[in-house]
């Protein structure tokens, strides 16, 4: 009788053991995932970071420790209206992620570790996809290519391939049509900007102009059909988009001082304030008050040449005598300083301290498609004027649309 109270001890034994047993395994699960509480939102004009975190009651300790693990990334006070954020927080309200859009190309994130915060630029996955675009000339460039911000600044980069050979101040005709090839940025589907400009090709009163990109020497350029630069040594104009409301003249009324005098340069009629460019690489030689001209910059160039940019409303930021200055380069903006009835830019072009007209000059282009390039340079044209061809003329592309390519291909 006394064998059957032994083997139940050792049954409830064995019992409790197991028990203690998926205990102990039970303790070693991961514990449930703690709740995150998300702040979204878009920085506003004038906020700053340390604003956002006193909004919302959030350690500043914590603020200054991101500040610095993002210091050579990117500085967190550089911050501008509009770009979009994100802050993760814990269960006791520490900082567990930050994310802000730099850029339409990157994103800062900041992630909390082990270690403390780790900061990186994190690239935006766009999906790359050659796109077709053509259009006819009713007012202006920018008015057929439509409305929009990319459109705007696919309009200026168009203008700035063929700057050197059309004035698009002066030179366009109404039915003037225009073809490109250029590269589409997607996300999530949506076209959200333009990228590289591939090829394309203006047709300005009856004359065809082409353009192709090409890498040359690590640098990608732009060439026309026979493989010569399109880029030569000034503008044709230092304004985009803008009309010439005075041209040059030897001998024209002053619309001020009421008597007839030469006009050694030509009056762009803009808003004030549009940026002035550069017409040709060279070093300042003045820039400040002078008389009639008001505020001036004078550039010297190779081979004696001298362009004069006067009635500025203002000079750009570091332009002072001996500035080397690309070309391009915004150096001021349109006003109204000195003798002149309203915003413009007076632009004078001088070779050995003679004026001579601008419009009327002979450039050379710069430097050619090399020999051992060239089989590569017609590869190239060749499937870019397939590309072309197949443009009609009036592909319009509408930024943020689904827009789907005529190829249907990625580039």
């Amino acid at each position: 009788m006394n064998q059957v109270p032994l083997k139940a001890i050792l049954l409830l034994t064995v019992f409790f053991a197991f028990l203690g047993s998926f205990s102990f395994f039970a303790g070693e699960a991961p514990p449930p995932k703690q709740e995150l509480r998300e702040i979204t939102g878009k920085i506003q004009k004038g906020e700053t970071l340390s604003d956002i975190f006193r909004k919302y009651q959030l350690d500043i300790s914590q603020l200054y420790k991101m500040r610095e693990a993002s210091a050579n990334i990117y500085r967190l006070h550089e911050l501008y209206p509009g770009r979009p954020y994100k802050i993760v927080l814990d269960k006791d309200e520490r900082i567990d992620f930050f994310s802000y859009e730099v850029d339409d190309d990157c994103f800062l994130n900041i992630n909390r570790t082990d270690d403390g915060y780790c900061a990186e630029k994190v690239s935006l996955p766009y999906e790359k996809r050659i796109l077709h675009i053509g259009g006819t000339i009713t007012d202006n460039l920018i008015a057929s290519l439509g409305e929009g911000h990319e459109n705007l600044l696919l309009a200026l980069q168009l203008s700035d391939i063929f700057a050197w050979d059309i004035d698009f101040t002066t030179d366009l005709r109404e039915q003037d049509s225009f073809k490109i090839v250029v590269e589409g940025l997607y996300l999530d589907g949506k076209l959200k900007k333009y990228g590289s400009l591939l090829a394309a090709e203006f047709s300005n009163d009856g004359e065809i102009y082409r353009a192709y990109a090409f890498r040359q020497n690590g640098k990608i350029d732009y060439y026309d059909a026979d493989g010569k630069s399109l880029r030569k040594s000034f503008l044709k104009s230092p304004l985009s988009f803008r009309r010439i409301s005075s041209g040059f003249s030897r001998g024209r009324a002053h619309p001020i001082l009421k008597i007839v005098r030469p006009h050694q340069g030509i009056d762009y009629a803009a808003a004030k304030g549009t940026p002035v460019s550069a017409a040709g690489d060279g070093k300042v030689l003045f820039a400040g008050r002078r008389g009639q001209y008001g505020n001036l910059i004078i550039i010297g160039h190779r081979n004696g040449y001298k362009t004069y940019y006067g009635h500025l409303s203002r000079i750009g930021k570091g332009v002072r005598k001996g500035t080397q200055i690309d070309q391009g380069t915004v150096i001021g903006y349109v006003g109204a300083t000195g003798l002149a009835t309203g915003p413009h830019l007076h632009y004078e072009m001088r070779i050995a301290d003679k004026p001579i007209n601008p419009l009327s000059l002979k450039i050379p282009r710069g430097t050619a498609i090399s020999g051992a390039m060239q089989t590569a340079f017609r590869q190239v044209t060749d499937r870019l004027n397939s590309e072309l061809a197949s443009v009609k003329p009036s592909t319009p592309v509408a930024i943020g649309q689904a827009a789907t390519p005529k190829n249907g291909k990625a580039g």
